[in-house]
């Protein structure tokens, strides 16, 4: 499978429309719509100084919580646009879980070739985020939340051109959730979890490296023990740091200012 994902169909202008834009309170920010190879569309928006200069870059990817208001792009909008304010331009993108009934719906037989497009999306993201005007490709980091964060790994260990990540509350293995539902029993069961072993986060965090990785758990997280946090830990590659924070899966405001003091440290934005 990972033969299916090191390929993929670039990015090109005609798959992009520009929806709208405004500028509001010196942050530029636009609604796009982007055709996905896969006959179907995802919206992404973009927030970046509404002035001249040579900026950074994030790419957001967020959580799946089905019982919450941000379980979609709309999680990092508020901290897209503080990084804007210091010289950032931030894409913030729709995914497969962005639809709050998407983990009722699919069943383990789909969930490989979900993965393999998303990881697709997830590339064709990073070409749009760096085709835009003025951006240092050499300072561009990658956030996920959950999913957002797994894929993220995956995607980074085909594509290095993240310089930085951070990985928030992720699993390092999708069976620990894929396995929810629907139930799977016996040689079912067991067949899944080898399938999916080769996709598997924990299997590719180290070919992240060199690039720094900020892992961020939340100590009451009902979805990743502090067994599976520090086993992904541990497979990582140095440089890399992990906060645990008093909270539960969603962490916390804390977890969010560290988080960008740790991204305008390394993006090297402590003087915006």
């Amino acid at each position: 499978m990972l033969s299916q994902m090191s390929a993929y169909p670039k990015l090109e202008s005609k798959d992009v429309r520009l929806i709208g834009k405004r500028v509001e309170h010196g942050i530029e920010s636009q609604l796009l719509v982007i055709q996905t190879p896969f006959g179907y569309r995802r919206v992404g928006e973009i927030h970046r100084p509404g002035w001249d200069g040579q900026f950074a870059a994030v790419l957001y990817l967020h959580w799946y919580e089905s019982h919450a208001h941000n379980s979609n792009r709309s999680q990092f909008v508020e901290e897209a646009k503080e990084m804007a304010k210091a010289g950032v331009v931030c894409l913030l993108m729709e995914t497969l879980w962005s639809d709050l009934d998407f983990f009722i719906k699919r069943t383990q037989s789909e969930d490989m070739q979900n993965s393999i497009e998303e990881v697709a999306n997830i590339r064709r993201a990073m070409d749009l985020l760096l085709s835009q005007p003025n951006v240092d490709a050499k300072r561009f980091a990658y956030v996920g939340h959950d999913f957002g964060g797994m894929y993220g790994v995956l995607a980074g260990s085909l594509d290095q051109r993240p310089s930085h990540y951070v990985v928030m509350a992720a699993t390092p293995r999708f069976p620990d959730w894929y396995l929810y539902l629907p139930k799977l029993e016996g040689e079912v069961r067991e067949a899944f979890i080898r399938q999916m072993s080769e996709i598997d986060p924990i299997m590719h965090v180290a070919n992240l490296f060199p690039a720094p990785v900020f892992f961020q758990f939340g100590t009451d997280d009902p979805h990743v023990s502090k067994e599976c946090a520090e086993e992904f830990f541990a497979a990582a590659r140095q440089p890399k740091e992990m906060k645990w924070y008093e909270c539960g899966h969603g962490l916390n405001e804390e977890s969010a200012r560290e988080r960008i003091a740790w991204m305008k440290e390394k993006l090297g934005l402590e003087s915006s």
